[in-house]
């Protein structure tokens, strides 16, 4: 059993326990991006619709997204190490039964568990960064982290494309399976058991959060599905209502899972919403441009998948250098540089889409993105959590990582509802081009946003 500890550790320990949590983490952040690959032979085998196959997406990060709140105070209630051990345990578990799932139904139910089990692991990391390193090493352990979770995202294509090709799409869940019990007793060996709080959690507040992402995500999703009826808008509206009631019942309790005096922290609050932009962008984009590569452009999975394989390498490569620099230079100039960057790659993605360019044209856009990539997260971060209050630290995590998969469900709900409109109306690949264009637009508020960090 590894000691108690509540400072920084030896600096080769703290690295070492860092490696150890990086591989859950990757695990659950490639997922994300790794089954957009494999949607098109899974409508094709199991005979699923477009709405259906955009929900195996979007149930994952739905409840990926939505405990996130809870998942990170949980982590001060009962341990970091505990919360992330379980929820490695409850994903790998749910990957072997979306693997094994017969029915498109079933394989939406798993991925629900699954999306869970992330969860409940995913805030856990970044609390335990800013608890076992010294304070002038938190920006290069954060550019590890940012590296970690930026690339796993843009990695998800390649790895996924390699395994649809060469197995079949159930491999792209199998091979979690393995992975995640490496996982476990890397945890188990070498992250240190940190002290617990005694704060009550409030699961009341859980569940009216849960209730406003829901009702706002089955609206924007179901909509282009069902037709903007009387029973979507009030799904939208009861979301809506349910987020404006959350954000009362935080002012009035004595243990708020969202403390709202977080966002008098300048810095904070803005790099909260700028996070919020980069989930809609990063974690949403993958999947019209692997339906573009492999339908309008009729590439194979593999094919399609190794397109991106520089924004990958680029994104792994220079996020630890981009780290290392927050800690000597101004962060948000770094970040407002890779905003504008992200904006321009995602512009040129659209022009080159809808304009029905050849696949090769698309790499520019690909270096760019990856270039971009990695100069927002690591600055973002460390900027953000820089000036919060000791005590609030793991609230802090909880919200940023809230922040980050709330922007992924949003942009997963909003780019498939777009795709399932536009296909109505125009050639495939506009549509897909469309559906990226919409992502300029949130990038755009969070430049103005990292505009003002302090």
């Amino acid at each position: 059993m590894t000691a108690t500890t509540n400072t920084p550790i030896p600096e080769n320990r703290a690295w070492k326990a860092l490696g150890a949590l990086s591989v859950g983490l990757f695990l659950t952040l490639l997922d994300q991006s790794l089954v957009a690959v494999a949607l098109p032979r899974i409508r094709e085998d199991l005979g699923a619709s477009l709405n259906q196959a955009v929900w195996v997406s979007a149930i994952y990060l739905l409840t990926f997204a939505v405990p996130l709140l809870i998942t990170g105070r949980l982590g001060d209630r009962f341990g970091q190490r505990t919360v992330y051990m379980a929820g490695m345990a409850l994903f790998t578990v749910s990957a072997l039964a979306c693997a094994l799932a017969p029915t498109i139904e079933l394989l939406i139910l798993a991925r629900a568990f699954q999306g869970l089990g992330g969860s409940l692991l995913n805030p856990q990391p970044l609390s335990i960064i800013h608890r076992i390193f010294a304070h002038n090493r938190r920006g290069a352990a954060t550019g590890v982290w940012s590296a970690v979770a930026s690339s796993a995202g843009l990695f998800g294509p390649v790895v996924g494309g390699v395994l649809v090709g060469a197995v079949g799409w159930r491999a792209v869940f199998f091979v979690y399976v393995p992975l995640g019990l490496i996982s476990l007793v890397a945890v188990a060996r070498y992250v240190p058991t940190l002290p617990t709080g005694t704060s009550r959690i409030d699961y009341l507040s859980g569940a009216v959060s849960l209730i406003a992402v829901l009702g706002i995500v089955v609206a924007l999703q179901q909509g282009p599905e069902l037709g903007f009826g009387p029973l979507i808008w009030l799904s939208l509206a009861g979301g809506i209502a349910a987020l404006v009631l959350f954000v009362w019942m935080q002012t009035r309790s004595s243990a708020p899972l969202m403390p709202l005096r977080l966002f008098e922290t300048h810095n904070f609050s803005r790099g909260a919403f700028a996070v919020f932009t980069l989930g809609f962008t990063v974690y949403s984009v993958n999947l019209p441009i692997m339906l573009y590569l492999q339908t309008a452009q009729n590439m194979a999975p593999e094919t399609a998948g190794l397109m991106l394989v520089p924004m990958g390498v680029l994104s792994v490569l220079m996020s630890p250098v981009i780290g290392r620099l927050t800690d000597r230079v101004a962060p948000g100039m770094i970040s407002k540089i890779g905003f504008a960057a992200m904006i321009t790659a995602m512009s040129l993605f659209a022009v080159f889409m809808i304009s029905g360019a050849g696949a090769l044209t698309l790499l520019i856009p690909v270096v760019l993105f990856g270039v971009a990539n990695a100069m927002c997260w690591a600055p973002n971060s460390t900027i953000s959590l820089r000036d919060v209050p000791q005590d609030l630290v793991g609230s802090a995590s909880g919200v940023y990582n809230t922040a980050r998969q709330v922007g992924a469900v949003v942009g997963a709900a909003t780019l498939g509802a777009t795709m399932q409109l536009a296909v109505t109306l125009t050639e495939f690949g506009t549509a897909m081009g469309i559906a990226i264009l919409l992502t300029v637009v949130p990038l755009a508020a969070g430049l103005a946003a990292v505009s003002r960090f302090r």
